[in-house]
């Protein structure tokens, strides 16, 4: 690819994002990081704050305050680690699965219904192959 279609493609890619984040009216009463906290939690099930901070790239402050947010709303745990009583393990709540799903849930209908009415069957067959190729790319370091 020319410098121009690389240019073109990481901006349709990032304006799919900012899109995808915007349609969800759960998903924008979090701040971006803290909606990636919650994905993380999911993802790890339990996790230090330190942990989290480092994967955000924020400083632990940060973290705190964003820590602090998520169980002022009910979203997540803290539990003393029972190797370490000085360390702190952050894990989601039922209620924070229950929002996690929420906005993933109202992004893919989102995503659905616009594939369903803007792409032709050739379209959505090139975007299926397109897939693989994308986790190729976002894995690559």
């Amino acid at each position: 690819m020319n410098s121009t279609e690389v240019t073109e493609l990481r901006t349709v890619i990032t304006r799919l994002i900012k899109k995808l984040r915007k349609e969800s009216a759960t998903g924008q009463q979090l701040s971006l990081t803290e909606r990636s906290t919650i994905g993380l939690l999911h993802q790890h099930k339990q996790l230090l704050p330190s942990e989290l901070a480092a994967i955000e790239k924020i400083t632990n402050q940060s973290m705190s305050q964003i820590l602090s947010h998520l169980f002022e709303l009910g979203y997540i745990t803290r539990t003393t680690s029972e190797t370490d009583k000085r360390k702190v393990l952050i894990a989601l709540t039922a209620e924070g699965e229950r929002i996690l799903q929420r906005v993933r849930s109202e992004r893919e209908q989102w995503l659905s219904k616009a594939i369903e009415q803007t792409c032709s069957p050739e379209e959505e067959r090139l975007l299926k192959q397109a897939v693989p190729i994308l986790i190729k790319i976002v894995e690559f370091e």
